[in-house]
């Protein structure tokens, strides 16, 4: 498989910051989450600490990791996101532990399959879990504003 193709195993960043938890059991819950999720970040406090391209980028990427859950997963699907000072870390678990996530390659985009590397484009960190009986499929996204004192991340290793 070629590196590109590789989703990084690695444990989803524990972060500081608001949790938002929502439980996805079908494909119909993700649009309710999605609308949720929106309504959250229209509020004022989030849109005058994140840029608008920044809260579209994790609408995007939230609906591409909930979309692969619930297609490729099995049994329960449950999206966290974290909302830090400096953007958000958003993880999508199910119970498909030996299912790793696999980005498409060399794949005609009318085929689909493109999420992932659209999610890895958007974030600064990506990765993949298992914890227990659980997949994490993770992002973290900056809210596109600079933070005084933050230090900025390097963005996961891409071939």
């Amino acid at each position: 498989m070629p590196a590109q193709a590789v989703w990084p195993q690695c444990p989803v960043p524990d972060v500081p910051g608001d949790v938002w938890r929502w439980q996805l059991p079908s494909v119909h819950d993700a649009s309710r989450v999605r609308m949720d999720l929106r309504a959250r970040l229209a509020h004022p406090s989030l849109t005058s600490s994140s840029t608008e391209d920044a809260r579209e980028g994790l609408l995007l990427a939230f609906e591409e990791l909930a979309s692969n859950a619930l297609r490729h997963g099995g049994g329960l699907v449950e999206a966290v996101i974290v909302a830090t000072a400096e953007g958000w870390v958003l993880s999508l678990s199910d119970g498909a532990v030996d299912r790793p996530p696999v980005p498409a390659v060399d794949r005609d985009p009318a085929l689909g399959g493109m999420g992932l590397p659209m999610v890895a484009q958007l974030s600064v960190e990506h990765g993949w879990m298992v914890d227990r009986d659980r997949k994490h499929v993770w992002a973290r996204l900056t809210s596109g504003v600079a933070v005084p004192g933050a230090t900025p991340s390097p963005r996961s290793s891409r071939a």
